[in-house]
């Protein structure tokens, strides 16, 4: 079997172009037209891309879209909000008329998917243009336990613009790199258990997994059907709620949360516990969010503890045993000729092992394989445990104490790339929304020692309104009291 992978670009982590530090993109507007836009981003990403790493796969029939979007635009038919409005989309979500690689070699020289995820058809039909894919973590960060996120064989290494020798976060590191760099305002992002999230609080933007089950699954390279979701990933928060209005069909019109600052009506719930005490100035900042949540008018219950979201084996044999099934249901729609089983990869891994296996095995990959189905009692039983360590764990405290969310810290700032030992996390607060498919928003709320750091809100299943509302007090008043997030330098972190 042949492939392809990208073109390795060097990468001069001193080097600094003229307008890296110009700050983003401005905003898309309805005096700026979709060609204009298009151009303006493409440009960006020639200057930037080189040191960050974000954009795997440019679309070139983008300008030709735009083009087509502004005469629809000229002749009174507008689509919508986003019409004519760029957007990347993560490279494990099928596009029809890209590639689609997971970030692996086993799927760089196939053929593109036959059609447009369901999400991407919904991009399409609303008016965004698809400007290209982003890089990820391969395989979404599921096929060695020490992997380095932001990695692929595809793809290549993607970087934190703020601190380019330090992790971008995954598995969505290249939507939440591109949008901090200003390659993009809009992304998509894919989560399992942190890979929207965590990249949107190290690249300091705002990162949304909806409710499992709100935005089409199909067409999106998986791991589990009970934890994998898309969603948005950009700039603000009322920009996420219009591309979750997009991604989820337009029944609802969430940038409707985003029209008042004033939570004298919410409560909101402080687990202290295990969420918080694994970085000391992430904890601080966190302090302040609270601050302004109170000062927005909202009630804190302050000091609850959610319950350990149940132990690491029970959730690796969900992923494990849903994993195995899933992907073989994935690949069987991609043409033939390609690999069709889980075996396959590992296989192919195996013959390419010099690039595929250069940093890190396939260790999960294999465990996977071996599992004997969705029948099986073992997985039975781990789901079980997973659903109720994730929504007894969330809905029993939003009960007990009358509460309409939840805030946490995010994610412990940025840690330094090490390809050879894989990432090292202090500390997150992903898991118990992952385990019960419920939503989980991230929002920048500061900085330590010059590293973004963001805010989690969660909720119980659809309550997405909520949580964009709150965001959005927050945002806005964080901006009031601290000015605008600091834009990032393309420098290296000392």
């Amino acid at each position: 079997m042949s492939f392809t992978a990208r073109p390795t670009r060097s990468v001069s982590l001193t080097r600094q172009p003229d307008a890296l530090n110009s700050g983003r993109i401005r905003q898309v507007s309805s005096t700026l037209s979709s060609v204009a836009l298009v151009e303006e981003l493409q440009g960006r990403i020639r200057e930037v891309d080189a040191l960050v790493n974000a954009v795997c796969t440019p679309n070139p029939a983008a300008l030709t879209d735009a083009a087509r979007l502004d005469t629809e635009r000229d002749e009174g038919q507008v689509r919508g909000p986003l019409h004519g409005v760029p957007v990347l989309v993560k490279d494990n979500v099928d596009t029809a008329d890209l590639p689609t690689t997971a970030g692996s070699l086993a799927l760089a020289d196939q053929p593109p998917p036959p059609d447009d995820a369901p999400l991407v058809r919904r991009l399409r039909a609303a008016g965004c243009v698809v400007l290209g894919k982003t890089n990820l973590s391969e395989w979404a960060n599921f096929r060695g336990s020490a992997s380095s996120s932001g990695w692929s064989a595809y793809g290549g290494l993607t970087r934190n613009p703020y601190a380019l020798n330090r992790s971008a976060g995954g598995s969505s590191s290249g939507s939440g790199a591109a949008v901090a760099a200003g390659l993009a305002d809009y992304a998509i992002g894919t989560e399992t258990n942190g890979s929207i999230v965590c990249p949107a609080a190290l690249n300091g933007v705002v990162g949304l997994k909806p409710t499992v089950g709100l935005v089409p699954q199909q067409g999106i390279v998986p791991i589990s059907h009970s934890q994998d979701t898309a969603g948005p990933m950009t700039r603000t928060v009322k920009q996420a709620a219009a591309l979750l209005t997009v991604l989820t069909g337009g029944q609802t019109d969430y940038t409707e949360a985003c029209r008042g600052t004033d939570l004298s009506n919410v409560r909101i719930g402080v687990p202290r516990g295990p969420l918080w005490g694994y970085s000391t100035g992430l904890d601080q900042v966190t302090e302040r969010a609270l601050e302004l949540l109170s000062q927005c008018g909202a009630t804190l219950v302050d000091h609850l503890s959610l319950p350990t979201p149940g132990g690491d084996e029970d959730q690796l044999q969900v992923l494990s045993h849903e994993l195995k099934v899933d992907m073989a249901a994935y690949l069987a729609t991609r043409a033939p000729g390609g690999p069709r089983t889980l075996d396959d990869l590992i296989e192919f891994n195996k013959k390419h092992a010099d690039q595929e296996l250069q940093w890190f095995g396939q260790e999960l990959f294999e465990r996977a394989a071996a599992t004997e189905g969705l029948s099986s009692p073992v997985y039975v039983a781990a789901r079980l445990t997973a659903l109720r360590a994730g929504r007894d764990g969330i809905d029993n405290l939003l009960r007990d104490n009358q509460l309409d969310a939840l805030v946490s810290p995010a994610y412990s700032p940025a840690w330094a790339i090490d390809l050879v030992n894989g990432d090292h996390v202090l500390g997150s607060s992903s898991s118990h929304a992952a385990l019960a498919g419920y939503p989980l928003l991230s929002v920048p709320s500061g900085v330590v020692s010059g590293l973004p750091v963001g805010l989690t809100i969660s909720g119980t299943a659809r309550s997405e309104v909520t949580l964009i509302r709150l965001a959005h007090a927050f945002e806005t008043a964080r901006i009031v009291a601290d000015g605008p997030f600091p834009t990032p330098e393309f420098r290296q972190w000392v």
